[in-house]
């Protein structure tokens, strides 16, 4: 069962998320936004196949004249990801209900700038156009200065001290209460919070301590870059339904690595959530092995660069099976939003461009390579860190012929 929550109710397009309201199931667009034709049929077969909001990317002036046109010839509720191109938001708010920000991109322009201010405006833009707002909080591009700065987390950790007493703070829930609390200072309530990592333990962790300590807030809920089903729908469920039990949880996304017209399943993932909690059915975390390899994968959407890259991601879950109970990462990225913080944060990381993909140990780039000898120079790698592993754990290391290329 789902216990009752305790947030407050917040507007969207048509729909009302939070308080009492049910719980809604979100997606986004993997066409290219410029492509109208393409994107208004997604939205329009997401929104039939029951996402009560449907996300678009926009990221030029180009994607906002196509994202005029699509709000045309679309029916629901279309929520904007802007990232870095906050400035574009005054032109694309006629024709979206929600608009998304990242804090850990609010510096990527105009970085002289104070946060706060960049913040205002997007208040202003949301108050005129009658939007609401997302602060989206990502492991994969969290804020610099909290990262870097021990004084400024330090004077947020202070708000929070009383109740989390004997344990540091994470900085993605303490970006999540800079921007919240800043967010209510200016009397702007209609907005909600997401705090989304790729590991669902930590999504998990998180999400529950944000709610502990801003519990009027509402959340959206989802384990970013879950990957190739139906391991990422696990991933997901693992961190979302003990949450959902809980009464934490307005919204909810399932972020699967799928083509384009494969979408409605990150839906059909989403629905069986919800049903499952509202039938007292919890994933157990068991079914996870924390310390197994995990291939984490981003979601399919218009800022790919290339439509290989989910046939790249799917070739290295399969590829990689052979390193099953051991304890790397691999993360496989197809654009520039998370895909730096996400990578150099795995052991292994593919981070995907047009033409070329970039090899990288850890933060350490590696080289550039083609899509056709990628994974060959993955497996090489991988061969290494488990020989590495082996010795250290003073077991004998898996044999050249135990994977296929």
């Amino acid at each position: 069962m789902i216990k009752a929550r305790k947030t407050r109710k917040i507007r969207i397009g048509s729909i009302d998320m939070g308080g009492d309201a049910p719980i809604v199931v979100q997606t986004m667009t993997a066409t290219k936004t410029g492509d109208v034709e393409a994107t208004a049929r997604s939205v329009n077969e997401l929104v039939d196949s029951g996402a009560a909001i449907v996300r678009v990317a926009v990221d030029n002036i180009g994607d906002v004249e196509a994202l005029a046109k699509i709000r045309q010839r679309t029916h629901g509720n279309i929520s904007v990801d802007l990232q870095e191109n906050i400035r574009l938001a005054e032109r694309v708010a006629p024709y979206v209900d929600k608009i998304r920000y990242n804090p850990g991109k609010l510096n990527s322009v105009d970085p002289e700038t104070p946060w706060q201010k960049k913040v205002d405006y997007l208040v202003e833009i949301a108050q005129r156009y009658d939007c609401a707002l997302r602060v989206g909080v990502n492991c994969g591009s969290l804020d610099a200065t909290l990262l870097n700065d021990p004084d400024v987390r330090k004077k947020i950790e202070e708000r929070v001290a009383d109740k989390c007493i004997g344990a540091e703070t994470p900085v993605s829930v303490l970006s999540a209460i800079e921007h919240t609390d800043y967010l209510e200072s200016v009397n702007f309530q209609r907005f909600c919070v997401s705090i989304k990592d790729s590991n669902p333990f930590t999504t998990l962790l998180v999400n529950r301590l944000f709610s502990s300590l801003r519990p009027e807030v509402p959340l959206h809920l989802g384990v970013t870059e879950a990957g190739i089903p139906p391991r990422g729908v696990l991933k997901t469920r693992v961190a979302l339904e003990p949450l959902l039990a809980e009464g934490i949880g307005d919204a909810i996304r399932v972020s699967l690595t799928v083509p384009a017209k494969d979408k409605s399943k990150e839906i059909e993932a989403g629905k069986t959530i919800l049903a499952n909690v509202a039938n007292g059915v919890v994933a157990n975390p068991d079914l996870l092995n924390a310390n197994a390899l995990d291939v984490v994968s981003c979601p399919s959407c218009s800022r790919v660069q290339n439509e290989r890259f989910v046939e790249l991601a799917q070739q290295i879950v399969k590829a990689t099976e052979f390193a099953k109970d051991y304890p790397f990462k691999i993360a496989v990225m197809g654009c520039r939003v998370n895909g730096p913080g996400e990578t150099d944060d795995a052991d292994i990381g593919l981070w995907c461009g047009g033409n070329r993909v970039n090899l990288k140990s850890g933060a350490r780039d590696l080289g550039s390579f083609g899509y056709d000898e990628i994974i060959e120079k993955t497996l090489e790698l991988l061969n290494q860190k488990i020989q590495i592993y082996s010795a250290a754990q003073k077991v004998s290391p898996l044999s050249d012929g135990d994977y296929v290329v």
